[in-house]
């Protein structure tokens, strides 16, 4: 059994754990209610505009002249996935179940006999899955949101994304992130960017006969020249709030079980000490007794 000294050490360490923990955990709470504000209030635009996109590439993904990120280039040999991961741990299981996302996609792909690229956004990511995938990892991006998740950060990863493509250097992109749901609950999200998803038909918009042919001004060409980069960019940075958001709820949910089972732990320590001490006080009065009575 540890000696006396070894248990006051042993709770007095846990203690200081407890504090750090609990100063973490109410530092994620507060980051998380501007995160979840501002994804939240960033999901309308980007869903209305993940929809007008989407009608448009509906309606000319095969056409002859229709831009590459809206038909793709033919083929789809090379993925890209890219990866959004956190710089820091502490967040229980929130980076591990993007890698074993990832790690599924990747091999589901290569089992098809398709080549696979990852971009991975953030450091924890690139650590976790450069065993497995080190020759496939083509990049890392790291320091993101130090502060607070701007847009020029998106671009920043869209612009990335773009010169890859640019350079056929894949044929088709997918972002996994984690979608903000509740403090408790991140709910991994696979999201094609590259081509963009031609949405499936809608039978009730079916039914009603012939639907209204857009008007552009001026020609869809430039158009969808300048949209579809935009959208790459606004989908880039709906991931990042929403990872942003999933981050600190994961944050603020690991550091409160820590905390609670530190003081658990404490309570525990505390039990064998007193039981310890008593054990030392018992045995302290039987050898007196025993000397008195030997006198």
């Amino acid at each position: 059994m540890p000696s006396l000294k070894t248990l006051r050490l042993r709770i007095r360490s846990v203690k200081s754990t407890q504090k750090i923990t609990s100063a973490m955990k109410m530092v994620a709470a507060a980051k998380l209610r501007r995160a979840q504000e501002a994804a939240e209030a960033a999901r309308p635009y980007t869903e209305r505009m993940d929809r007008m996109v989407g009608s448009l590439a509906k309606s000319f993904a095969d056409a002859a002249g229709a831009p590459p990120m809206l038909r793709g280039t033919g083929s789809d040999q090379t993925h890209l996935i890219v990866a959004y991961t956190t710089d820091r741990g502490l967040c229980g299981a929130f980076n591990s179940s993007i890698v074993r996302q990832v790690r599924t996609m990747a091999h589901a792909l290569r089992r098809d006999g398709k080549t696979v690229k990852i971009l991975c956004v953030g450091r924890k990511g690139n650590e976790l899955l450069r065993r497995d995938f080190g020759n496939a990892i083509v990049g890392a991006i790291t320091g993101l949101g130090r502060k607070v998740m701007v847009y020029s950060e998106a671009q920043a990863v869209a612009a990335k994304i773009s010169e890859m493509f640019a350079a056929e250097e894949f044929d088709v992109c997918t972002v996994v992130y984690n979608r903000f749901k509740s403090a408790m609950t991140q709910i991994v999200t696979a999201q094609q960017l590259i081509p963009l998803p031609v949405p499936k038909a809608d039978e009730a918009a079916a039914a009603k006969g012939p639907q209204a042919v857009p008007i552009f001004e001026p020609d869809e060409d430039d158009i969808l020249a300048e949209l579809l980069p935009r959208n790459l960019a606004v989908q880039l940075f709906r991931a990042l709030l929403e990872h942003a958001a999933s981050e600190h709820g994961a944050r603020m949910s690991a550091m409160d079980s820590a905390t609670r089972n530190a003081g658990d732990m404490i309570d525990r320590l505390t039990l064998i000490l007193n039981r310890s001490r008593q054990a030392s006080i018992t045995k302290e009065l039987i050898e007196i007794i025993s000397g008195a009575e030997a006198v």
